[in-house]
């Protein structure tokens, strides 16, 4: 499916294919990427299993690859592009980041950070979600479902 440059949509393709990147390394398929000024700066997906580090998120590799690319920790101009609602630990790197906006594919009911109140994203952070949702979401309970 083709979508505009530069929309929602277009980016979070992106993020499927650094989660699919994952699922062939028998990772939980969550990918993403950082974006500044119309231009990929960071890249992630989940690496839990093979790094063994149970930090190595997609976000949290995305928001190192941004930092050491812009040579900042302040993430403040960027959007994170993610298959899945960041969990508590991402979601709290992404305060730290002070990240301009996030935007993610499928909800988390489980684990995602949404459950928390109030919210630990910075107050600045604008919140988009349900981007190419079922695509997102397919990619993780096929990976359950083959997991079973």
């Amino acid at each position: 499916m083709n979508y505009p440059i530069f929309s929602h949509e277009y980016f979070m393709l992106e993020a499927l294919k650094e989660a699919a990147k994952g699922m062939e390394k028998n990772e939980v398929p969550v990918g993403a990427v950082i974006i500044a000024e119309n231009r990929i700066i960071g890249r992630g997906y989940n690496q839990t299993e093979s790094l063994n580090d149970v930090t190595a998120h997609a976000e949290m590799l995305a928001f190192t690859s941004a930092a050491n690319t812009l040579n900042s920790k302040y993430l403040n101009e960027c959007i994170l592009y993610v298959t899945l609602e960041p969990c508590t630990m991402c979601a709290g790197a992404a305060f730290w980041t002070q990240i301009g906006m996030i935007v993610y594919g499928a909800s988390d009911p489980k684990r995602g950070f949404s459950l928390l109140l109030p919210s630990p994203l910075h107050p600045s952070t604008i919140l988009v979600g349900g981007i190419l949702e079922h695509e997102c979401s397919l990619m993780v309970k096929e990976f359950f479902r083959n997991k079973r």
